[in-house]
């Protein structure tokens, strides 16, 4: 198809927003289900969501259909990385992805140079790969701490947007990257972080940009995000800054034989240093199945913060850089051009010869869906805002829909991220349908889902300590063993509203590796568990995590 040819939503010289001010109809977008692959096999079309009047319990969600992405992806236009916009976009494409982000690291070369020739590059990827979304984002070094997605919708202001913020925000550009307890400059640092999610929030809050959305990567690989930074980052603009990766990246880190003896998925390999926050156990900087401490940690950081009240949402990526087992390299230099002068790397070169690396393909291990009404960018962002969001690692499943329904009530109830009102002592069914894997994944394997727990959080509300990182009342309630089941079948779990407001989230596995949680057998009796060094075969310990549904409880 030529670009002439393609319809108004995919032509890369039309304004995505123009295009899309409404976004395209879930009917339109189920009409293009040979399109978008599975994620749109969900029957009939859309009815509007029944507007919460405030007064009566209950709550209902609209009809969704999921959209698989990716929000960590680096190209010739990140120093470390190496391969090109189209061998990205065809890669995700390949792999079933109907949206990723192209999130190149902050520093000078791309800042002068790079954000510019990559938004011309990711023009092009758009017409060659028309039934996908494409992103342009960055990845934030956050003063004082680790690094950020950012990325906004397509629009006449990303590019300069996304460069001013690069400019003024960057802790890697300003010198800002000490956090450390002993450093002089650690308050400032960490005020600037703050400052910085909040002009975000007002770019959005003008009409500047249609939108922007901020995720923490790999919060633990170096310790380094405390909790209460990942709070005051929340809190600054909870609209913006929705969450964090619950799975790094770098999935195919520990292959046997592949990477090094010391090898931990993730490249989670690090030690505590002086930057690291000091109430962070040693066993923080592992991965647990692949999934990152504070995420795994049944009654962790992550649950901590559901505890609150507030959603704060999780995801996976492939933070792709150099692919495990891949044949290219990068290419040379002319003579006295570098990163600096040029803002992106030579094209690779193709040896024939497997060349290091950590990283999957976009999709091909490592999937983010998103629950969406409509087919766009915003509807995506719209998504992930509303935590709309479940994650697996292998393909492990080809679908999940999670509702929360009050017994007695019609309708459909509240999803994933959702809000569901109550009465003291109400009898509520959660209605957990899965998709079993239909086909074979990129690696050979028919993926089979052993289990399905369900995890229980009492909401509490604010911490008095910003830097609580447990929740003592959250634990694994109930679980089903659906081990040899296939198809769609649907869980019908019964639960009851107690007292107090309360939070359900789910997780489930192959059931190839577990082992007593991190906080004891009495929270987590079968949880994920950390591989011994270079040994992390990551096909054969895959799990999936959902968002939580959140239960309010009148009177509470």
């Amino acid at each position: 198809m030529t670009e002439q040819q393609l319809p108004a939503w995919a032509d890369p010289s039309v304004s995505p927003a123009a295009l899309d001010p409404q976004g395209v109809s879930r009917r339109g977008l189920l009409r293009r289900a040979g399109l978008f692959g599975a994620a749109f096999a969900l029957g009939s079309a859309a009815v509007p969501a029944r507007a919460a009047d405030g007064l009566r319990p209950g709550g209902e969600d609209p009809r969704l259909a999921y959209l698989v992405g990716d929000h960590h992806i680096h190209s010739v236009y990140s120093h470390d990385a190496k391969y090109t916009f189209s061998q990205l976009a065809a890669a995700g494409a390949k792999y079933g992805l109907d949206w990723m982000v192209f999130t190149e690291h902050s520093n000078f070369g791309h800042a002068d140079f790079g954000a510019a020739l990559e938004h011309r590059e990711i023009l092009d990827a758009r017409a060659e790969n028309p039934r996908q979304l494409i992103f342009q984002g960055l990845e934030w070094y956050i003063p004082a701490a680790e690094h950020c997605t950012v990325f906004t919708a397509p629009g006449p202001h990303e590019v300069d947007v996304l460069t001013r913020f690069e400019r003024a925000y960057d802790g890697k550009l300003l010198a800002y990257d000490k956090g450390g307890p002993a450093d002089a400059d650690t308050a400032r640092n960490e005020a600037h972080a703050v400052k910085a999610v909040k002009w975000l929030a007002e770019q959005r809050r003008s009409g500047y940009v249609d939108d922007v959305l901020v995720l923490a990567n790999h919060p633990m690989r170096l310790g380094i995000d405390s909790p209460h930074e990942m709070r005051d980052w929340r809190d600054a603009a909870p609209e913006i800054m929705i969450g964090m990766e619950g799975a790094p990246g770098a999935q195919g880190a520990a292959i046997p034989g592949w990477r090094g003896a010391g090898s931990i998925r993730g490249e989670y390999e690090n030690k505590p240093s002086a930057q690291s926050w000091p109430g962070y156990p040693a066993d923080a900087y592992l991965t647990y199945g692949g999934f990152d401490w504070a995420t795994a940690t049944v009654g962790g950081l992550w649950d901590s913060m559901l505890a609150e009240g507030r959603l704060f949402s999780v995801t996976t990526n492939s933070d792709a850089h150099r692919i495990v087992f891949d044949t290219w390299k990068n290419g040379d230099w002319q003579p006295g051009q570098t990163f600096d002068s040029t803002g992106r790397l030579p094209d690779p070169v193709n040896t024939n010869t497997p060349q290091p690396g950590s990283d999957f393909w976009p999709g091909q291990f490592s999937r983010t869906h998103v629950g969406v009404t409509r087919y766009g960018y915003r509807a995506v962002m719209a998504g992930m805002r509303a935590g709309r969001v479940w994650l697996d690692h292998g393909h492990l499943l080809d679908g999940l829909e999670v509702r929360l329904i009050r017994d007695g009530d019609r309708g459909r109830g509240v999803t994933l991220g959702g809000r569901l009102r109550v009465r003291k002592g109400e009898r509520l069914t959660l209605n957990v349908t899965v998709t079993t894997a239909s086909r074979p994944n990129p690696q050979g394997i028919l993926p089979e889902l052993a289990h399905v727990d369900v995890i229980r959080g009492a909401v509490r509300g604010p911490v008095a300590d910003r830097d609580t990182w447990k929740a003592p009342e959250t634990r694994v309630v109930r679980t089903h063993d659906v081990s040899g089941r296939t198809g769609t079948y649907t869980l019908r779990i019964p639960l009851t509203a107690g007292e107090e407001s309360f939070y359900i989230r789910l997780r489930g596995s192959d059931g190839n590796r577990h082992g007593t949680g991190y906080l004891g057998a009495s929270v987590d009796p079968h949880g994920p568990v950390p591989h011994a060094p270079g040994d992390g075969d990551p096909w054969t310990d895959t799990w999936f995590y959902s968002n939580p549904v959140f239960v309010d409880v009148e009177g509470a």
